[in-house]
């Protein structure tokens, strides 16, 4: 068993080094270091070539090597779970040393210069003592001694630095503490920002919904409306026909919008699913007194082409179903029953001789009275095409 160092060999290394550096100590005391460790830490780029140039081979030896020679066939066993691989080169005190001595870094100037003052001391006096220490251990622990001023020096400035490097590291840590603190509280923000996004657009959908709900309930209102005063004035109109047929006027009694196409059909005049459908989409206009529309208007409705709205008005027109009165104001044609036509009444009797006397002899002077031609030629030009 060794006897304890005068220097704590943990002083030394880092008072040489400025680092702390892993280290192996024998059963006889002698101590060793992992030469990647130490060239690292003094600025060696390349540690083969330190070892090379500055290190003896009786002062390195792999880690496998100094492990069998010691603890022998069950070497690997005992430095297992160290973060030591059986390859790495190891140095002893002497080939830390030398690695040091041949370094240009500022900072192992003071150990380089305690080592040659050694060296100039021994040479000078013929040894190099070392003052001992104020306090001394118990008996039999050996004697303490005090640590060279050069070697306390640099101990000193290192820890001053670690000390100031941990410092900054703290201060460091507190800002990314307080950075990330700021992080969480921005992120809470928006995720209540988000939260609150969605409940807005879940209300925004929900009012959305509503109000298309209303609308739809007005639109069947309204529908239902105009149905209603559809169907009151057909009502009406039945009551003033039967009034009209009754009194002997000389007022036709109206037809419906469902048999003025009815009675076409019946008496052949209208041939084609086109021709229905465009005098169905008429009718209702017809039977109150006149129909304005365009032909894009008809086609827009029926969903046919404007070719064959314009075909199946001019059959309209041909077959005597109905007349052009001239053109509104925006150019639509306005086609009218023609005069002297006979109707239908309501309950599906045909109007008496005498109440559509009249209106067959109105029709018929007003036939004498005008141009004897075609009733789709009576204005210049197609009157239906725009």
């Amino acid at each position: 068993m060794y006897e304890q160092d005068a220097i704590d060999v943990n002083d030394f290394v880092f008072a040489a080094t400025r680092v702390w550096v892993r280290r192996l100590t024998l059963t006889d005391g002698e101590h060793w270091f992992p030469a990647a460790d130490v060239a690292k830490d003094l600025g060696y780029t390349n540690t083969r070539q330190a070892l090379l140039w500055h290190v003896a081979e009786d002062c390195q030896q792999s880690l496998e090597d100094l492990a069998r020679s010691v603890y022998g066939v069950d070497a690997l066993s005992k430095i297992a779970g160290h973060g030591l691989k059986k390859s790495m080169k190891m140095v002893n005190l002497q080939g830390l040393v030398r690695l040091v001595n041949g370094c240009t870094k500022p900072e192992c100037e003071p150990f380089k210069a305690w080592v040659a003052e050694v060296v100039v001391t021994i040479q000078r006096d013929g040894c190099y003592d070392l003052e001992p220490a104020p306090v001394q251990p118990a008996p039999g622990g050996g004697v303490a001694y005090v640590v060279p001023q050069q070697v306390a020096d640099a101990i000193v400035r290192l820890e001053e630095r670690n000390i100031r490097v941990d410092e900054e590291f703290a201060a460091r840590a507190a800002a990314r503490n307080e950075l990330l603190a700021e992080r969480n509280a921005l992120m809470a923000e928006g995720n209540r920002l988000a939260a609150q996004r969605e409940q807005l657009m879940a209300e925004r959908n929900q009012l959305l919904r509503e109000s298309n709900a209303d609308r739809s309930a007005m639109a069947r209102s309204q529908d239902a409306m105009a149905a209603a005063l559809g169907r009151v004035a057909e009502s009406l109109d039945r009551i003033a026909g039967r009034m009209g047929a009754g009194g002997g006027g000389r007022r036709p009694p109206v037809m419906t919008p469902q048999e003025l196409p009815a009675g076409w059909r019946a008496r052949s005049l209208v041939v084609t699913a086109d021709v229905d459908a465009v005098a169905a989409y008429l009718a209702p206009a017809l039977v109150r007194g006149k129909a304005q529309y365009r032909l894009e208007d008809i086609a827009g409705r029926t969903g046919l082409t404007v070719e064959r709205v314009h075909d199946s008005v001019r059959m309209l027109l041909k077959r005597g179903c109905v007349k052009q009165s001239g053109c509104a104001a925006d150019g639509a044609p306005v086609y009218v029953l023609p005069q002297g036509v006979a109707r239908r009444t309501p309950g599906g009797q045909r109007t008496p001789k005498g109440a559509g006397r009249g209106t067959q002899d109105e029709g018929r002077r007003t036939k004498e009275k005008g141009p004897k031609s075609h009733p789709i030629l009576a204005a210049s030009g197609p009157p239906h095409v725009r």
